[in-house]
């Protein structure tokens, strides 16, 4: 009689591991698949920034220095991306959404560019990839959030440790993209 309550705690605990096991996988895959996401859209974007910038570019007076401080984060948040470098994403991204701010600031002076019907389709797609990159932020942070507190919890930590579940970044933003807008700096 002993014996078979050995064994039947014994197989409770056999499934009870594997269960737990399933259940970080799944998690850190919900980490993989929200990162994902992300990453669609990063791309996206990153494909139609240089058409913005040639719509813009035909406007001969438009601001250089502006462009090329798009063109440069553009260039820092796809080597974030290929790297998988969440810290680093979370500061280009910063420095690529404040250059978009300034261009689309900027070409309020230009009524030929505002009226320009790329001009005006590339801004509305960029706007609507920027909402969704917010969203996909939003969920991947939560994915985030929920892998590193189960392993970390007892007994999923036993398994996480024997099985190297490790810890994931957040995808946190810069200071600079937290901060206000100064709206008066924008526009003079």
């Amino acid at each position: 009689m002993g014996m078979l309550i050995f064994f039947g705690v014994v197989v409770v605990l056999v499934i009870y591991s594997i269960s737990l096991y399933n259940h970080l996988v799944s998690v850190k895959h919900a980490v993989s698949k929200a990162w994902a996401n992300i990453d669609v859209l990063l791309k996206q974007r990153h494909d139609e920034l240089p058409k913005l910038v040639e719509v813009c570019k035909q406007y001969k007076q438009f601001e250089q220095a502006t462009l090329e401080k798009v063109i440069a984060a553009r260039a820092q948040v796809h080597a974030a991306r290929e790297r998988q470098d969440i810290g680093a994403l979370g500061q280009a991204e910063g420095a690529l959404r404040a250059g978009l701010g300034n261009i689309f600031a900027v070409a309020e002076a230009y009524p030929e560019l505002k009226a320009n019907e790329n001009f005006i389709r590339l801004q509305n797609r960029i706007t609507s990839l920027e909402n969704g990159i917010a969203d996909r932020r939003e969920l991947y942070n939560e994915a985030v959030n929920i892998n590193n507190v189960q392993i970390e919890v007892f007994p999923a930590s036993i398994i996480a440790g024997m099985f190297n579940f490790g810890e994931k970044p957040l995808l946190e933003f810069s200071a600079s993209e937290k901060a206000d807008v100064d709206m008066k700096a924008l526009f003079s």
